[in-house]
């Protein structure tokens, strides 16, 4: 296996995560253990097995795990009270090559995961020094909307630069960015994005945690900011990381008493959809070149991890760290900024910096969301 980054974006300096200049580890990797092709975790994401009806009798994988967030409205204000100006700006992401995931705990315990033996495909290739990495194209607003871009700023408006924003919290005593979208609910409150952007793997629940729709410039927060009241991730997600069930759902507080789809809107949302065909991937970004002040999108095909680590699935995307836990929709109309999601941006390669991957909604996903529309 090769080393997958999470594209999470963190403040400059943290214990642990910076290190020496090229993967940075504190420690040394340990191996983690891979799930098998075979496993009935691996079957259910895919879809392939019903599964009981019951919670308690759900495979692992499908078992919602709940972590109770602002539930009062003393809570909630004190959580959008901890975003000033100054800790928002201060988010800065760091190096994507500087985190991997492959083990339970992915902040306070780096790991990695079984390479292959050098000359096979995938085999680790360390990222180059900053002056000779890969160039980058410039990132303008394209006259039209493309159906095949790596990462161009979205200026075509509609619902998606409404529904898609930037998320701004805690964990393990940092302050980190990432990216989620509003998605249609009984509740109206839910918004989905990386599990990763929501728990530590089998380590912290994230804290101050908050969403921004329609983030714009210089901090722009045209429809207000919402605080998190309920947060739930995948069990395979809360106990070993696993890649395959990277997804969180977040039920948020109301802002002025209205919820966040009745301000913004929202996207539908799919699962068991056939796999392959055309997406679109959006986020934040906020590593160089991008910002994190623009909302960002790819475009393009959809295929299959070449690895076979994952039932993830890969598109063509430039995007850098902040943009976790973007939506992918199908089915997307340019004209009106709406579409299906059926994933989000998850990892990276480390051999591979120009292809995004993102989880598979299956089973598991769609006991997440039917579990936090109600609530």
């Amino acid at each position: 296996m090769t080393l997958s980054t999470p594209l999470l974006a963190a403040a400059p300096l943290v214990a642990g995560l910076m290190g020496p200049a090229l993967i940075g580890a504190a420690t040394g990797p340990r191996q983690a253990e891979p799930v098998p092709a075979s496993h009935p975790a691996r079957q259910l994401a895919a879809g392939s097995a019903a599964g009981p009806t019951t919670p308690s009798a759900r495979p692992a994988a499908e078992r919602v795990v709940e972590h109770v967030a602002a539930q009062t409205a003393a809570e909630q204000q004190r959580v959008l009270d901890y975003w000033t100006p100054q800790r928002m700006a201060g988010a800065l992401p760091i190096n994507l090559l500087d985190l991997m995931t492959g083990g339970d705990d992915l902040l306070g315990e780096l790991t990695g995961r079984p390479l292959p033996k050098a000359g096979q495909a995938g085999a680790l290739t360390l990222p180059a020094p900053a002056a000779s990495k890969l160039p980058v194209p410039s990132h303008q607003v394209a006259a039209a909307p493309s159906a095949s871009t790596i990462g161009a700023r979205w200026g075509a408006g509609g619902a998606v630069s409404r529904t898609t924003g930037r998320v701004f919290m805690t964990l393990n005593g940092a302050d980190f960015v990432c990216s989620a979208s509003t998605v249609k609910s009984a509740n109206r409150d839910v918004v989905v994005t990386a599990g990763h952007c929501v728990k530590d793997g089998a380590g912290e629940w994230a804290q101050n945690w908050t969403f921004v729709p329609g983030y714009g410039s210089r901090g722009g927060q045209p429809y207000g900011r919402y605080a998190a009241r309920r947060m739930f991730v995948a069990g395979s997600w809360a106990r070993k990381a696993d890649d395959d069930y990277d997804i969180g759902m977040v039920a948020l507080a109301t802002s002025g008493g209205r919820h966040a789809s009745d301000v913004v809107g929202s996207q539908e949302i799919a699962f068991n959809v056939p796999r392959g065909g055309q997406a679109y991937g959006f986020g934040y970004p906020a590593d160089p070149p991008y910002r994190g002040d623009r909302l960002v999108y790819c475009a393009g095909r959809l295929r299959d991890d070449p690895y076979k680590q994952t039932r993830d699935q890969g598109l063509g995307c430039d995007m850098t760290a902040g943009s976790s836990g973007g939506p992918w929709l199908t089915g997307f109309d340019p004209a009106t900024g709406r579409g299906r999601i059926t994933s989000l941006s998850s990892f990276k390669y480390t051999d591979d910096a120009r292809t995004m991957y993102g989880p598979y909604f299956g089973a598991a996903a769609k006991a997440l969301y039917d579990t936090a529309q109600r609530a």
